[in-house]
This record gives C-alpha cells, structure tokens and sequence, in this order.
C-alpha cells in the first residue's frame, strides 16, 4: 500500500493524542507511576489475545527478539521514565520542546547505523513540521503559580527521553530489517520486555498498589486507563511499529511527533480551551511540512 508508513505515523499521532487525554485524567486520580505499570499490563494482555484470537503467526530469529527487547527496555522503560522526569522539572510544555528534537535525532541514527539517507525535501519537511510543532508547544506558558522553572536537569531529562524514543525505534527497525514481524507481535515483546525489567523494581519499591481494589473504589480513573491503553500502548505503539517498517525512521518520527498538532482539535471542541493565532499558524506550518513529507 503507497505511503503506509506515513500513514500509519499520522494515525498515531492520533491515537497518541487521545490517549495523552484520558492518561492525564487517570494519573491525577492514581498516580503516575502506578499508571504507566498498569498501562502495559493491560496492553499485554489486549496484544495477547488480538494474536491469540486472530491466528497471528509469528516466527522470530534470536536476533529479531534482542532487537525489540532493547527496544522496549530504552524506549519504554529508559525514554518514557526520563520523560516524567522531566515532566516534574520542567513542566510538559517544555518537556514536549525537548521531545520535538526525536525526529532530528532518529534521522541522525538512521543515517549512521541503518544507511538511511533523506532528500532535500524530506529534510525540508522535517524542517517545517517540526518548527510547526515547535510554534503550537510555545503557544502556552506554564501556569505561573505551578513553580516550573528551565533548568538544567529539566532539560537534561527532556533530552534523554528524546534520545531513548530515538534509540528505541532504531533498535525497532533493526528488528523489522532482519526479517518479516506482525505489528502487534513486535509491540507484545516491547511492552513485555518493559513490564519485566519495570515491574520488579516498582514492587521492590513498595510503590505498587494492589490494582482490583484500587480500581474497585474509582471507576472512572479505571475508564480512563482502559481508553488510554487501547490508542496508546495496544495501537498507538503498534502503528508507529508499522510506520517505522515502512518509511525512513526520520520521516516516521517527524510525522509521530505532530501529536501537538492532532490535539488542538480536541482541546478546542471538548475542552472548549481557546487557540490563538500562534498555534494557528504553526498548525498551518505542521500540516505544509507533513505535506512536504508525502510529495518528497
């Protein structure tokens, strides 16, 4: 199918942003630690039976399984933890900044370790998608009395979970390079090597609640999980596995990271929060880059 992997990043995008909706509503109510874990529990179990259930066959060398286990162990577990991280420091709207900088990063790695190269217009359209993005995350100040402040920390960890984003999807790659995976097999390994290594430690450091009782007595932050799961982990992360198959890691990255962009709908029409004309334009500026992307 012409422009899969294109297609497939901009779905999730998508998916991304409707997730980042309802896993705010459900971290304010449990927490985010307890969050995440819970997360890719469901995820697992939602990825085993689609497999189960479809007749998913699967079959995969030694190396396929290091490679996505690396994989979900730097992006999941090393990028996303330095992500809340910074989260804490520095507040999301420069975290998510920071974050812009993947797609530079991944095309970067995938010129030196997978021989990809880009077209002055693919490099052009990464150029203008991202100054996009850039335009729409500055349209926002941080709420003055939340005690966010730049510093160097903050941007240290903003910085490394780009850099784990970017490593996790070039290990991916490799991954799909040494041979044929379905999406959602290669997403189950991820997210099964990231509970592994995630899960013990968290228990270890008795900052795990038991999840029945804890969902029992709120519902709601239960709904949340559950719709947050099904566009984040279950097809957010196996549609960018899709699109990292089938395009440059650059141009997939780049058209993932317009997640700022797919939410101004959302924050316009359900949240009712106003746009001004900053974000406007650089929605404007977004799209022309994506544009770019597909004409390159």
């Amino acid at each position: 199918m012409p422009y899969l992997g294109e297609l497939s990043a901009l779905l999730t995008s998508f998916c991304w942003s409707g997730s980042s909706f309802a896993f705010s509503s459900a971290a304010n109510r449990i927490g985010s630690v307890q969050l995440n874990i819970n997360r890719m529990l469901l995820a697992a179990v939602f990825l085993y039976l689609t497999i189960s259930f479809a007749g998913i066959k699967y079959s995969l060398s030694y190396y396929q399984i290091e490679y996505l286990v690396l994989s979900g162990a730097i992006g999941l577990v090393f990028g996303d933890t330095f992500l809340f991280k910074s989260y804490q420091h520095i507040g999301a709207r420069i975290s998510m900044l920071l974050m812009a900088t993947s797609p530079l990063m991944s095309a970067l790695l995938a010129y030196l370790f997978l021989n990809e190269t880009l077209s002055i217009w693919g490099i052009t359209g990464i150029a203008v998608t991202i100054g996009g993005v850039a335009l729409v995350i500055m349209e926002k100040s941080e709420i003055p009395s939340s005690g966010y402040k730049i510093s160097k920390i903050g941007i240290f960890y903003g910085l490394m979970g780009a850099l784990g984003q970017a490593v996790g999807l070039i290990f991916a790659k490799y991954a799909f390079n040494t041979g044929v995976i379905n999406g959602f097999v290669a997403t189950f390994i991820r997210i099964l090597s990231a509970i592994i290594i995630m899960l013990p430690i968290i228990i270890f450091a008795r900052r795990y609640k038991n999840p029945f009782k804890l969902f029992l007595n709120d519902a709601r932050a239960f709904t949340s999980m559950v719709t947050g799961t099904i566009l984040g982990p279950y097809l957010g992360i196996t549609l960018s596995l899709i699109a990292i198959e089938n395009a440059k890691v650059g141009i997939a990255a780049t058209l993932m990271s317009t997640m700022p962009i797919t939410m101004l709908p959302i924050s316009r029409y359900i949240f009712k929060e106003i746009i001004n004309w900053r974000a406007i334009i650089g929605a404007v500026l977004a799209v022309a880059g994506v544009g770019i992307l597909f004409l390159k």
